[in-house]
């Protein structure tokens, strides 16, 4: 039985340790950005990166320049402008994809969909076209319509591979984890709840009675705290008062995901992390579970795993909602000129 209770810490660890031996491209697109910014300098910092391609719209260059001064042996570009796109993406292994406008205060994820769907789409056929057996890691919200925008324009191609297209809930999990400890007194290095759904409100669903080491709280603790995890995201966004989202968990939990892929792809086994992908495990097309990674992407899909009644109902809860994105995200490519 493969066990989901890796300590998460150390998958950044390994990403940043000096033993690593993988020798990937990865690109960021979106790399001037509020998350592009930090989530760059954690990947230059590790050596499972070989070449690091960052692109943006507007200031790449200097973050390329800032970055390459770093004493890792990552090297870096910046590509900026459209016209530039395809050659930030030629060879890359990996590509991860926090572009996009963030979220203010008032807004929902669902706000962002038409601005981001359109870079997103854009991004995607560019990725189609010029490094097509890439694994994707989409961060870009709304990630439940995302994903199916990606894998969509993916499929115009005939380059679609539902194992290497990942939406990147990993931010989820990351608060769990520090929630829980928080609440426990426990190491949270050594906390792993997952989290399964999707990546906006009540679709998000941490799965508490599976948390390595088992923890338990009263009912009505348990209700605030999953609404806490649910909602973690409009907390950061009022905190900053107006001066942008979550970017710098944000930036964590990406080079989380991100060096877990490259572990696994570097031949590391037992390898698992939560993400949205194309799914059969219940009845929505796209739905975040605990995935075994493997050297070309998924590996297998674990599952669900034993459910309490309450999670149970926030998994029936979060059905509705969960198709609608999908099919929002589907609508668009299939309208789309």
């Amino acid at each position: 039985m493969l066990s989901r209770a890796a300590t998460p810490a150390a998958r950044l660890a390994r990403g940043l340790s000096s033993s690593a031996h993988c020798r990937a491209k990865v690109a960021v697109l979106g790399a001037s950005g509020g998350i592009g910014q930090p989530l760059s300098l954690l990947l230059k910092n590790s050596p499972l990166v070989s070449q690091l391609s960052l692109y943006d719209l507007a200031h790449t260059p200097g973050v390329a320049a800032d970055l390459s001064h770093i004493e890792t042996r990552a090297q870096v570009s910046g590509y900026m402008g459209a016209e530039q796109l395809d050659a930030a993406l030629r060879g890359c292994d990996v590509v991860v994809i926090p572009a996009g406008v963030p979220r203010k205060p008032g807004m929902t994820r669902d706000d962002l969909f038409n601005t981001n769907a359109t870079i997103v789409a854009t991004l995607a056929d560019a990725v189609a076209r010029n490094c097509p057996e890439a694994v994707i890691c989409v961060i870009a919200n709304p990630v439940n319509s995302t994903i199916p925008i990606t894998s969509e324009v993916l499929k115009k191609y005939g380059v679609y591979n539902p194992n290497k297209v990942f939406g990147v809930t990993t931010l989820d999990i990351v608060r769990a984890n520090a929630f829980v400890a928080d609440l426990k007194g426990l190491d949270p290095a050594r906390v792993n709840v997952p989290v399964i759904g999707g990546h906006a409100g009540v679709t998000i669903i941490p799965l508490i009675s599976q948390c390595s080491p088992k923890v338990d709280f009263p009912a009505e603790q348990l209700a605030a705290l999953t609404a806490r995890i649910q909602d973690a995201g409009t907390e950061v966004v009022k905190a900053k008062a107006g001066a942008g989202s979550a970017t710098l968990s944000m930036a964590y939990a990406g080079a989380r995901f991100t060096f877990s892929v490259l572990d696994a792809m570097n031949g590391k086994e037992g390898v698992v992390e939560c993400a949205y992908v194309r799914s059969e495990e219940t009845e929505c097309k796209y739905f975040s579970t605990p995935l075994l990674l493997g050297k070309n992407g998924i590996e297998k899909n674990l599952g669900l795993g034993r459910l309490t009644a309450f999670e149970e109902q926030l998994v029936a809860g979060a059905m509705a909602e969960l198709k609608a994105s999908i099919k929002k995200g589907e609508d668009f490519v299939a309208n789309r000129k």
